[in-house]
């Protein structure tokens, strides 16, 4: 982690990236708080302030719209604090519950061994020879819209790119004389697993997981974008651009071209940090 930590500092624009995403999840977090308009309260929201260029000011007076209104007449700023709060929300739950379902699938694979390793192997051979959008895609059509099932569809679609990682990490483990001597100790196998194994293992898995929450972020956003994500209520920031692509043609860009820059903002960030991080785990490429 030391030599981790040195490469890091020697990189200033993924520092920078990763400042970006700490302001960019304190804003979510903070949304409440610092947006000057709750998008979804309907008794603050003015529906003749809809499609507003940036800068207007709004009908009811006291408040600017820095960023312009969508077609509902939100403040379009902070429609994207919100939006960006359910996304981060949504891609955070599922990648870490993905993480604890692959992790162990991937570890108790490779400890056992035998038919348990061949039966977990190709379970995640079978998900992966299909593209995780796809995956995604046919567990929202059997479950339905909303939250909880899109959450659902992010773990089942990439819970098994965990899975392999932690299978690959722990095969180079397993001979390693420490987890012979834990065997000869008769320690209990869950003990070994997670208190010898999973921590020589997690590097790799660290750097799936930076790599999986923005892989996260663009299915949330893809799925709701088609639909089949958040509740029309409490859009994402998927849904927004959504909304904002259908009154491009009518020349108000600004309701598409603000959330897709705080999308590919959080993408963006989350992606040079974690090839960084990939960069600066393996020594060869440090």
């Amino acid at each position: 982690m030391r030599h981790a930590i040195l490469s890091l500092r020697r990189a200033p624009f993924a520092l920078f990236c990763l400042g970006l995403f700490l302001v960019i999840v304190a804003a979510a977090l903070l949304a409440p708080w610092i947006a000057p308009q709750d998008p979804y309260d309907n008794a603050v929201v003015d529906f003749f302030d809809s499609n507003l260029p940036p800068g207007s000011p709004s009908g009811m007076g006291g408040l600017t719209y820095w960023l312009g209104t969508d077609a509902l007449g939100r403040d379009l700023w902070s429609a994207i604090l919100y939006g960006l709060r359910i996304t981060l929300t949504v891609a955070a739950t599922a990648s870490v519950l993905a993480l604890v379902i692959g992790v162990l699938a991937g570890l108790v694979s490779a400890y056992a061994g035998g038919w348990v390793d061949a039966v977990i192997m190709r379970l995640v051979d079978i998900l992966l020879g299909f593209p995780t959008i796809l995956v995604a895609l046919t567990i929202m059509a059997l479950a339905g819209a909303g939250t909880g099932n899109l959450i659902l569809a992010l773990v089942v679609a990439q819970w098994p790119y965990y899975a392999r990682t932690a299978r690959s990490a722990a095969l180079v483990e397993i001979g390693q004389d420490y987890i012979e001597a834990a065997r000869c100790l008769e320690l209990p196998h869950w003990r070994i697993i997670l208190r010898h194994l999973l921590p020589n293992a997690i590097s790799p898995i660290m750097v799936v997981l930076t790599l999986q929450l923005a892989h996260a972020v663009a299915i949330e956003a893809s799925l709701s974008f088609l639909g089949l994500g958040t509740s029309i209520e409490r859009p994402s920031l998927g849904l927004l651009i959504a909304n904002g692509s259908r009154e491009i043609l009518s020349g108000h860009t600004w309701a598409l071209i603000y959330p897709g820059l705080a999308l590919a903002a959080l993408i963006f960030t989350v992606n040079v940090f974690g090839d960084r991080i990939r960069r600066a785990l393996n020594p060869q490429e440090a």
